[in-house]
């Protein structure tokens, strides 16, 4: 197998936990030796969505078949609409009929959604199975497929009902982006701008001046993007496996932005909300003292220069925005918390939170203003 990088996501919590992310192009065709060295099992339960499903699910399990594995695939429609309890009771259940035992092990095989509902079966699953994520999408490659964080969303809100559940280990083939949309592709760049502007300005001005490339989909620049947001990733997790501190960082932009995405009734991206939850909140923090003036700006340059929305659509009212974000997790004594920055690369940590709770009527006077689409 030609792995181009190792990059090992450990834990302060448990060192027992950590695990590696593996990506190489063309690392898919090996995927039967691959999980014979780090998730060995005596059968394979492929979560997946209908979509991936139809391109690759054959594929997959002739490979494991080849290399004497049995794998059976569950599959569900596709779309974040479908990342519920009620699918993840109907794979648990198919799981059950089909007689998988604690012996077998979970690869949740496809983007954002077989990735967080895929792992939360293995969470559950007759009190946890062995995990592998096997992300098909940028998005997933980049950011929701480590960490650990699995789970569904409910009427409430967005992954309202998970657990952490660490993966045995990530396999990544940035050859798998090939048949992926465009507009995902776009939807998943937005997490890397994220990174940029948490952790690395420099990441930040790479992405900005490779956007043709990248929108492009030129291979070396797609794999450079996915290894520097694994590495920034790794090491805040490294950090802070249950969100207590540091962690709550990787939420910049999604406080607005997964009430947006609901809001749309999952219209908009996840990516492309986020997108807007991050210049929204840059606005916020530039309101109310926190963030550096033209921060903002700064990032609705990059976004717009990878085709991303970078403000509110003028149809969303302020009102229901707030109005979604007040079952955000992050909530906290009547108030909500959002992850800010003081400037590119550099957290807003006061008094050591991490996390700001800002009151509704600031907020709503920051969305009503100008910049909205």
């Amino acid at each position: 197998m030609s792995i181009k990088q190792r990059i090992a996501v450990s834990s302060s919590e448990s060192p027992a936990s950590g695990y590696e992310v593996l990506v190489g192009a063309g690392i898919f065709g090996s995927i039967g030796a691959i999980l014979s060295n780090f998730c060995p099992a005596q059968r394979y339960a492929v979560v997946t969505d209908d979509r991936v499903a139809e391109l690759y699910a054959v594929r997959l399990s002739r490979m494991l078949h080849a290399a004497g594995y049995r794998a059976d695939v569950f599959a569900f429609t596709a779309g974040e609409a479908r990342k519920t309890r009620e699918t993840w009771a109907l794979v648990s259940d198919a799981m059950m009929e089909a007689g998988l035992g604690r012996d077998a092990a979970v690869v949740a095989f496809g983007g954002g959604v077989p990735g967080d509902l895929g792992g939360f079966v293995a969470a559950t699953y007759m009190r946890g199975l062995t995990l592998v994520q096997l992300p098909t999408s940028l998005l997933a490659m980049i950011d929701s497929s480590v960490g650990g964080k699995t789970g569904v969303d409910t009427p409430a809100g967005k992954n309202m009902v998970g657990a952490f559940h660490q993966p045995r280990c990530v396999v990544i083939d940035p050859d798998l982006l090939r048949t992926l949309p465009p507009e995902h592709l776009r939807a998943g760049m937005a997490e890397a701008v994220k990174h940029g502007a948490i952790a690395d300005p420099e990441y930040l001005d790479w992405i900005e001046q490779s956007a043709h490339k990248l929108l492009g989909g030129d291979p070396e620049a797609l794999c450079r993007m996915i290894v520097r947001s694994v590495e920034i990733k790794a090491e805040i997790v490294k950090r802070d496996v249950r969100e207590a501190g540091p962690r709550k960082l990787l939420n910049f932009g999604h406080t607005l932005g997964h009430a947006v995405e609901s809001l749309s009734g999952y219209t908009l991206l996840h990516g492309e909300a986020v997108a807007i939850g991050m210049v929204e909140e840059a606005r916020l923090g530039e309101r109310i003292g926190v963030t550096a003036a033209g921060t903002a700006a700064r990032l609705r340059r990059v976004l717009t220069r990878l085709g991303l929305p970078a403000s509110l659509p003028l149809e969303y009212a302020a009102a229901d925005v707030i109005g979604w974000t007040r079952g955000d997790k992050k909530s906290r004594d009547g108030r909500v918390e959002y992850a800010l920055i003081e400037g590119v690369g550099t957290p807003a940590v006061r008094d050591g939170r991490w996390g700001a709770p800002v009151a509704d009527e600031t907020v709503a006077a920051v969305l009503a203003g100008a910049g909205r689409s």
